[in-house]
């Protein structure tokens, strides 16, 4: 049974995003200025920078407008790109060009961080335990409470492992940066609910689109807790400067984030193996500036695996997977959009006895991947202590060097991907799905991946006793691979038992979808969906360990048709 941890700092007032929020104003004013002279850094005149920025904009407000942007949207940026050519028609003075760079940098800015209200984070922390203590009833178990549930027991469904207390101990040495898996829209939610209330941290800042804020209930709440907004619609270097630098000056500042630096949701179902070093470059920045101004305050970076038995968006999402590889030779699925009906029976089946969510801490790391100890120093693996000065300093210089930058953020990334395969905790639901999937892509040689995702379900039926075979070779080797510290088992894997591990993965697997992934019949395991099976598959592609595995009894069998 997973832990409810004693909250770290219970009076709200205390926590950083209340004191950062609070300053809102002078941060604005000083991110202003920060944007500022980094654009001034790298552009000799901003005449050209300003042009194309604005013609940007005018573009968009006229092709993509949304309700939640401001009335005076189109007229502002008409009259800017007026004032812009009179300037530059008549006197190119640098200052002018200067005074527009700050009135553009100031409105997103503005635009872009958001604010935290106590009251606001109380009411939405007291409604998402309701909420989620009523779901979590189990339904129709007789023995539990009908209606609300039990606290307690939540924990036994949004479950915490791994380097917890660690993250703790650390939260005032430095900034902490959550980096998380991203499978699902509901992460966000899932993921701060469950650092609070089970993990016992205080609330982290996190980027949410501002497309999100069409709809007046959603944008009411995220305005109020914490989120900055991102519009993925400005594609100008002024704006995507501005959102950089909010990323990085706020952790230089003391706001603790989260990033997800798969930058989306997974489309295969796997966990993430590349990542977007932007997001992670500017923890590199915030660490950089941390030196430059000889504070010894560290960015924290602590990587955290996300893992659910099923996924409310797999059918769309492995469909987009599927035809960005098989380009012209994939057919799309005729629907795979989403209900609010979908998104009921989602919730729902995620609280039921069958379901579990977890997140799995890795061990706190600099952003240079050493490992942070308790004290708050930082250690090579030979247990040597590290000076991150060391890593910035050329001769007596602490300037930026992007080039250098750049290096220490793919090694960063590799880092974290590193952590995310190591903290994975398989659950029987993975092992199954994959187990079956790799059976059938063994025996059918003769066909490519997508050849075979284009058979009935029908067609690929698997008997029993074969998957039981595979599944004891690939049972030992994960045994094998967690003693020495590479992947995680859910203890009903460590238990062994053959059955249960089947009955588990099966019942669990998809739960939510309207086709079964995998069910059995007549000693058959079978599917009613092969891309769903493929997506869930998926979710251990990363450990490459099928050579590993007894593969002998599947050329003693063949696809009986249903």
């Amino acid at each position: 049974m997973s832990s409810i941890y004693k909250h770290i700092k219970p009076d709200i007032e205390t926590w950083p995003i209340y004191t950062f929020h609070k300053d809102k104003e002078l941060f604005i004013k000083e991110l202003n200025e920060f944007v500022f002279n980094r654009l001034k850094q790298n552009n000799h005149s901003f005449k050209d920078l300003l042009a194309k920025s604005i013609y940007l904009e005018n573009q968009r407000v006229k092709l993509t407008p949304w309700k939640v942007d401001p009335p005076d949207e189109q007229n502002y940026w008409k009259e800017l790109s007026v004032e812009l050519n009179n300037i530059i028609k008549n006197t190119e003075s640098e200052d002018a060009l200067d005074t527009i760079m700050m009135r553009m940098i100031n409105r997103y800015n503005t635009e872009i961080v958001g604010d935290f209200t106590p009251k606001t984070y109380r009411f939405a922390r007291k409604f998402l335990t309701s909420l989620f203590k009523r779901l979590y009833n189990k339904f129709n178990d007789k023995k539990g409470t009908f209606f609300w549930g039990d606290r307690e027991l939540l924990s036994t469904k949004l479950k915490v492992f791994g380097h917890v207390e660690e993250t703790r101990q650390l939260f005032d040495k430095g900034t902490v940066l959550i980096v998380p898996t991203h499978f699902s829209n509901v992460d966000s939610i899932l993921v701060g609910y469950v650092l609070d209330m089970i993990a016992g941290l205080p609330a982290f800042a996190y980027g949410a689109g501002l497309n999100l804020y069409d709809v007046e209930i959603a944008a009411y709440y995220m305005n109020r807790l914490g989120a900055y907004r991102v519009d993925r619609r400005k594609k100008n270097p002024i704006y995507l400067e501005c959102l950089t630098s909010m990323a990085s000056y706020s952790l230089y500042k003391g706001l603790n984030n989260i990033f997800f630096p798969g930058g989306t949701r997974s489309r295969s179902g796997a966990i993430e193996e590349r990542l977007k070093l932007g997001l992670l470059g500017s923890a590199i920045e915030a660490q950089r500036l941390f030196i430059a101004n000889k504070s010894d305050r560290k960015v924290i970076i602590v990587p955290v695996v996300l893992g659910y038995n099923f996924v409310l968006e797999a059918k769309g999402m492995v469909d987009q997977f599927l035809r960005v590889i098989g380009k012209e030779k994939y057919m799309r699925s005729k629907d795979t959009s989403i209900s609010f009906g979908d998104r009921m029976r989602f919730i729902k089946a995620l609280f039921t006895k069958n379901s579990d969510m977890y997140l799995s801490f890795g061990e706190p790391m600099d952003v240079m991947g050493n490992r942070i100890a308790a004290d708050g120093h930082s250690y090579d693996k030979n247990g040597q202590k590290i000076d991150l000065v060391d890593y910035f300093r050329l001769e007596e210089d602490m300037s930026e060097d992007p080039q250098r930058e750049n290096v220490y953020t793919k090694l960063l990334g590799q880092k974290i991907v590193e952590s995310f395969l190591k903290n994975n905790v398989v659950l029987p639901s993975h092992l199954v799905s994959h187990v079956a999937f790799k059976i059938i892509l063994k025996y059918r040689k003769d066909l490519d991946m997508l050849s075979i995702l284009k058979l009935h379900p029908s067609e690929v039926q698997i008997p029993v006793f074969i998957l039981k075979t595979v599944l004891i070779s690939a049972i030992e080797v994960l045994n094998e691979w967690e003693a020495k510290g590479k992947i995680k088992l859910d203890e009903v894997i460590k238990v062994g038992n053959l059955d249960q591990i089947i009955a588990e993965g099966v019942n669990a697997c998809g739960t939510y979808h309207g086709d079964k992934v995998m069910f059995i019949q007549d000693d058959q395991l079978c599917t009613q969906n092969l891309k769903l099976l493929f997506y869930y598959h998926n979710r251990m592609e990363g450990y490459n360990f099928s050579d590993e595995l007894d593969w002998s009894k599947v050329k003693e069998f063949s696809f009986v048709e249903k």
